[in-house]
């Protein structure tokens, strides 16, 4: 893996100004004098904007303060760990140990929109395993009280129960900035798949569908956490959990299959000398 690239200046990509170079390549009469002449822009685009008050939404508390705190620049460092390290001129291989968000910021530079695939198993808010800060005065520090490494220095720390009036809130407002960072790393014919359970499977969807787009959205996949029912549920057996994929472009995106392999290549046979080849049997009930 190619080293991490430090600019002079030592902060991460100012994603702000990013995204006006961007616009400003898109639409250049739009400005002047530097600034977006907002007037000039809603021509621009006609009647794409939505102008209506009331209007299909997902919002929530604090969600403004999220958006700013994916586009506020860091300025941390990543500091090599040589001696805790293994074949370091030759590993293809990168273990980064920090808090999330901080690292997701200054790995932007490096690899803005170089990643093909992304997956993460984010706190799914049972109220036990997700610690929420309510200050971030300083990220290296928050890092450090979610590490056990500092002492509480005026941090309010506590766990994000059920009781909580801002339960769904807290974990939104974690997720939203973390997932719109790391978007902008994945490729062009990149996906994201994100491990959850039922308790936050809703607000995420709607989460991605906004950070991805809901044209994105490939499959709420299924996977069986447990085999063995659970006869002394208060209600129904819990036997599953999801995981949601998300392409960064759906249109070009596609799965690379694994080969068939031998043990399942012996289920077909020719007994008839079918001229297509081996074949099996299939079920006559599937509609296609």
């Amino acid at each position: 893996m190619e080293k991490l690239n430090q600019d002079t200046d030592g902060s991460s990509l100012d994603i702000v100004q990013d995204n006006i170079d961007k616009l400003k390549s898109l639409f250049p009469d739009v400005f002047s004098e530097g600034k977006i002449d907002f007037d000039k822009l809603q021509q621009a685009l006609g009647e794409t904007l939505e102008t209506q008050d009331e209007r299909y939404n997902f919002t929530w508390h604090g969600k403004a303060q999220a958006k700013r705190i994916a586009q506020t620049v860091s300025t941390g460092t990543l500091r090599p760990c040589k001696v805790e390290s293994k074949n370091w001129d030759n590993t293809q291989n990168l273990f980064i140990e920090g808090d999330n968000l901080e690292v997701l910021k200054l790995l932007q530079k490096s690899y803005h929109n170089q990643v093909k695939m992304i997956y993460i198993d984010p706190p799914y808010n049972t109220g036990k395993e997700f610690i929420y800060p309510d200050n971030y005065r300083d990220n290296l520090d928050t890092y450090m009280q979610y590490t056990g490494q500092k002492d509480d220095e005026g941090h309010k720390f506590g766990t994000n129960t059920d009781t909580s009036g801002r339960y769904h809130t807290n974990w939104l407002n974690m997720m939203y900035p973390r997932l719109k960072l790391a978007r902008n790393l994945l490729r062009n014919d990149g996906a994201i798949f994100i491990s959850i359970d039922d308790n936050e499977q809703a607000n995420l969807r709607k989460l991605c569908d906004e950070i991805f787009g809901e044209e994105n959205f490939v499959n709420n996949i299924i996977w069986q956490k447990k085999y063995s029912p659970a006869n002394d549920a208060k209600w129904l057996s819990d036997n599953h959990d999801f995981i949601l994929c998300y392409a960064k472009n759906k249109v070009i995106w596609r799965p690379n299959l694994l080969p068939r392999d031998k043990e399942a290549t012996a289920r077909y046979k020719n007994p008839d000398n079918d001229p297509r080849g081996d074949w099996k049997p299939a079920d006559f009930s599937v509609k296609t």
